[in-house]
């Protein structure tokens, strides 16, 4: 025979089984929006995904684990050709959002300008033909056809871009930077990981403090740059008919060339000063932390 206490402990164990952990929640809003006009999005939390389309108007999804209503202070504003979002955490003395699991789905039109900043979580951008201005705290970023000036900046990821028409500025704390078709000049600087590049029409500033640099340069790239690591090899792979001063230099260990460039200054096998064709503009790399190879593309 159960005791009321035995009783009472079943009965307060069913009713805690049929009451979830976290009731998701999801909030959806369409607003109009033409093409050229501008998306803004300014939330303390949560990954994001955009898409352009063919179609008018921005429609967009907020989805999460917990009621966000609850937790955050939404405002949906359209005006003068922009659409603006801002999402406002409740809780300002304690981060409620370890455990928390939002996800901004977007689909404007094609030609939109982005304004994305999240305070917490990946970015995904896909088939923009404007400019672009991305920003996390806390996670990856990954574009893929933006025709406009790129700007992705990250404290917590990697940053891979492709396919982007327009000069990029990549940046991030905590990943390597991966950017492959850049039809225009890139800035890319990296506190924690390698630098991948392949196909770059314009100049180059690259910087990683946490890995190697792998660059290889479209035809005719004539533009130089800077190629700098101070954990890492550098290889770098030109168009040998283009016109270039180079100068290259490293602190732990040689520097190698297959192409015919015309040294000048004392020879060593740490640095290689001189000129590729008749000189032009300067192509530097310097590393601190291993070689640096020059190759014909």
């Amino acid at each position: 025979m159960q005791t009321p206490i035995a009783r009472g402990l079943l009965i307060a164990t069913g009713l805690l089984l049929a009451i979830p952990a976290w009731a998701g929640t999801q909030v959806e809003k369409s607003l109009p929006l033409a093409p050229g006009g501008r998306f803004i999005l300014d939330s303390d939390g949560g990954s994001v995904s955009i898409t352009g389309t063919d179609q008018s108007g921005a429609k967009v999804t907020i989805t999460g684990n917990r009621d966000l209503q609850n937790l955050f202070d939404f405002t949906f504003d359209d005006a003068a050709g922009t659409v603006r979002i801002r999402a406002t955490r409740r809780d300002h003395w304690g981060w409620f959002g370890f455990d928390l699991n939002m996800h901004y789905e977007v689909r404007v039109p094609k030609a939109t300008a982005l304004e994305i900043r999240t305070g917490g979580g990946g970015i995904e951008v896909n088939t923009i033909a404007a400019e672009a201005s991305l920003k996390t705290s806390g996670g990856p970023i990954d574009v893929s056809g933006v025709n406009g000036r790129l700007l992705a900046e990250t404290s917590g990821g990697p940053v891979r871009i492709t396919e982007i028409q327009g000069d990029a500025e990549l940046g991030t704390s905590g990943g390597g930077i991966t950017a492959d078709a850049i039809d225009g000049s890139l800035i890319a600087h990296t506190s924690g990981g390698g630098i991948r590049i392949h196909r770059v029409t314009g100049r180059i500033d690259a910087h990683t403090s946490g890995g190697g640099i792998v660059a290889v340069l479209s035809k005719k790239n004539d533009r130089g740059g800077v190629l700098e690591s101070s954990g890492g090899s550098i290889s770098a792979t030109l168009d040998p008919t283009i016109n270039l001063d180079i100068d290259a230099s490293t602190s732990g260990g040689n520097v190698v060339s297959d192409l015919p460039i015309h040294s000048s200054g004392q020879i060593s096998t740490h640095a290689l000063h001189g000129k590729l064709g008749s000189g032009g503009e300067t192509l530097r790399m310097h590393t601190s932390g291993g070689s640096i190879s020059i190759n014909a593309l």
